[in-house]
């Protein structure tokens, strides 16, 4: 259910790549895109990066993830990942997904934390009125789960989905006010800026635009990180269902752990 036939409906795709070729901030995630995107284009990216299906007069149904592209992105992630582990980074993780993506980032947090990396979590409880749809607003905060993890609660006490990129350019906004650097240097030099972000939608995309290495997982109707991977402003964004249940996500996690060198 991760890749191959998914649950994500081609129509819903079709819509949304139209809406991030004609700029809509919603659908870019943060990312100010340099190319001209026609929709043509959008979709021509998807079947290369994503492996939806290439006919343009498929309108209706279901659509696809090439199982191999996958992996191959989990690979080029977990590279990266592991990387980090050597170096001892200072890493970011976020998720606008928190109902189904939440355990891999958990789990590739805590293991990056027990090999010396620093889990950097700031703008803890900023908040802003977040759209959720007909006009209507309703009041959003960060929160870090288990300390490590961003995503966006609500008054209510539950962790929501979000595009918005505007949490994560807060969380930078906060390291660069606050570099802690003894040297003088600028806050992408400090000791507080982060080496490596590790997120989705729009967090993934500030950090990205933002000049940070940053690897992501992207649904087939969330083309904007896989054209700012395109541009070279995401490293590597690893097309998947972001849908299922979260414990479909397992074998994915330990894949990805496994060939970064965090699990044997």
């Amino acid at each position: 259910m991760i890749a191959g036939e998914v649950a994500t409906p081609r129509q819903n795709n079709l819509l949304h790549y139209r809406r991030m070729a004609a700029g809509n901030p919603y659908y870019r995630f943060g990312l100010d895109l340099k190319r001209q995107w026609t929709e043509r284009d959008v979709l021509e990216m998807m079947v290369e990066l994503c492996g939806v299906v290439p006919d343009r007069a498929h309108l209706y149904g279901d659509d696809t993830i090439d199982p191999d592209k996958t992996i191959g992105a989990l690979e080029r992630m977990a590279e990266r990942i592991g990387q980090a582990a050597r170096r001892r980074e200072r890493v970011v993780l976020a998720t606008g997904h928190p109902a189904t993506l939440m355990p891999i980032y958990l789990a590739v947090g805590q293991a990056l934390r027990e090999r010396g990396c620093t889990v950097l979590t700031p703008a803890a409880g900023w908040a802003y009125q977040a759209e959720v749809g007909a006009g209507a607003s309703q009041r959003r905060q960060i929160r870090y789960h288990e300390g490590m993890v961003a995503a966006l609660d609500g008054d209510d006490g539950r962790a929501h989905h979000t595009h918005d990129a505007f949490p994560m350019e807060a969380m930078l906004a906060e390291l660069a006010a606050n570099p802690t650097a003894l040297d003088g240097s600028s806050a992408g030099d400090s000791k507080n800026w982060p080496d490596l972000a590790i997120a989705d939608h729009g967090w993934a995309g500030a950090a990205g635009q933002a000049g940070i290495d940053t690897v992501g997982f992207a649904d087939c109707n969330d083309p904007a990180l896989f054209a700012g991977e395109v541009e070279g402003r995401i490293l590597v964004t690893v097309p998947l269902d972001d849908g299922v249940l979260p414990a479909y996500y397992a074998p994915l996690t330990a894949y990805l752990m496994s060939h970064a060198g965090l699990i044997a």
